[in-house]
């Protein structure tokens, strides 16, 4: 590559030099090379950030199909918790219907025996009748035989009394008999269940509602059970599908990148020819900025404002609550001084100069041009993309080669994201920071079309 470059300067400084006819031709078709290099590299930026966005929707579609996916587990699970207990529900009401038959056997044997109470009762009153029938004669033959007969009066008259607190007493036991009797009949037939015949009773009739209640819960878990499970097979398939889209996205990417480095290869041959081309004078005002800022980068080093290890520090401190993240370093100080004077003049070479700044080896801003150097608004992340872009670090792929560039200037073609969805196509002349020898950065100088 590098001999192709040397072999296409020398022709076109030979054709430059030549005061043959064929010198503005081969001028001219430099130059209508170097403009179709540069509508190539555009049109390959286009399609790079087109793959990335659609990558980038596509990692965030899989992303949310995962999230369904785990979501659909856990209701799955959910319908197969509800499902066992509902078969464990139902299983109860069995053992509560069976529960209840056997208190209605155990109620009928309470009935008959009250009734066997209540026969007994009603005997005893019989006898009370009868004694006291008995003790009434015995009295009026106590009183005919005279004093003779008086204490035995007396005993006959205590036995008329008794008999007649017996009687008393065994018919409030029949009373009460009674009254138990039809209560507990009640409930007997309330909770009776006869073999053949379906269950009538109130009780009975609320326990088949619940169980009905049940066994549609159940019905309906098993329902939605299976479509869960169905659901799960479309999403492993969705999810396959979604798999193969990003293996193809990347294979896509790594084409355009091949597709875009040969346009950036192109342009920069035509640069390296000699002649004069629509990106040269900006390659040349990189190339000037980067000289300016390592005479003063060398010149705070030679008078001890700053020390070598601070000028390099890497240790990027991150700043609280800021979004997009920013950080601090050593020399962020020095930077803010000297930097500006620099990139603010790059500025007004041309209206289509975007932005002029310098970065160390990782792509690390620590002042930026005047009009993007805002301080942050909390919770505009969008404002604060586009206004907010010093003491950042721009890693990606434009960011990172410009500022490890160590050849005299580098070109390339991307889209810039200006924040909420908004995006720019330009170019970027990137000329290296070498302080003392030693490799610090690089001026990017950005321009529109």
């Amino acid at each position: 590559m590098f001999a192709l470059r040397k072999k296409s300067a020398e022709a076109a400084a030979a054709a430059s030099a030549s005061t043959s006819p064929t010198g503005p031709d081969l001028r001219g078709a430099v130059q209508g090379i170097a403009r179709q290099a540069s509508r190539l590299g555009r049109e390959a930026a286009e399609v790079r950030g087109l793959i990335d966005d659609t990558a980038r929707l596509n990692r965030q579609q899989t992303e949310a199909v995962q999230a369904l996916a785990v979501r659909l587990g856990e209701v799955q699970r959910a319908q197969d918790g509800i499902g066992a207990t509902t078969r464990e529900s139902l299983v109860g009401v069995d053992h509560a219907r069976e529960a209840v038959a056997q208190i209605g056997r155990e109620v009928g044997g309470i009935v008959d025996t009250l009734r066997q109470v209540a026969e007994a009762a009603g005997q005893i009153t019989r006898i009370a009748l009868q004694t006291r029938l008995v003790a009434f004669n015995a009295s009026v033959e106590a009183r005919r035989a005279g004093e003779a007969g008086r204490g035995f009066g007396v005993v006959a008259d205590a036995v008329k009394d008794l008999s007649a607190q017996v009687e008393a007493s065994s018919k409030d036991i029949l009373g009460t008999m009674a009254e138990l009797d039809s209560r507990i009949g009640a409930l007997a037939r309330e909770i009776r269940v006869r073999e053949g015949e379906a269950p009538q009773g109130a009780f009975h009739r609320a326990l088949a509602e619940v169980q009905a209640g049940v066994s549609r819960i159940h019905a309906a878990a098993q329902d939605s059970g299976r479509i869960c499970e169905g659901i799960n097979g479309e999403m492993s398939a969705i999810q396959a599908e979604m798999r193969r889209a990003n293996g193809s996205l990347q294979a896509a990417t790594d084409r355009s990148e091949a597709f875009l480095k040969i346009g950036e290869t192109l342009i920069e041959v035509v640069a390296d020819c000699g002649v004069d081309t629509e990106d040269t004078p900006y390659i040349r005002a990189a190339q000037q900025a980067a000289g300016q800022v390592t005479r003063l980068l060398e010149d705070a080093l030679r008078t001890r404002t700053i020390a070598e290890a601070d000028l390099f520090d890497e240790h990027y401190r991150p700043i609280p609550g800021t979004e997009p993240p920013q950080h601090s370093t050593r020399y962020c100080e020095l930077a803010d001084r000297l930097f500006p004077q620099v990139q603010e003049r790059a500025l007004e070479m041309s209206e289509k100069v975007v932005f002029c700044i310098s970065v160390d080896r990782n792509g690390y801003v620590a002042a930026h041009n005047r009009a993007c150097s805002q301080p942050q608004r909390p919770g505009d992340v969008a404002w604060n993309t586009a206004h907010s872009r010093y003491r950042r670090i721009f890693d990606d792929r434009t960011g990172l080669a410009s500022a490890r560039n160590s050849r005299p200037f580098l070109l390339q073609t991307y889209r810039r994201d200006m924040g909420g969805g908004q995006f720019v196509v330009m170019k970027e002349a990137a000329a290296p920071i070498t302080v003392n020898g030693r490799h610090w950065g690089a001026v990017r100088l950005a321009f529109r079309f």
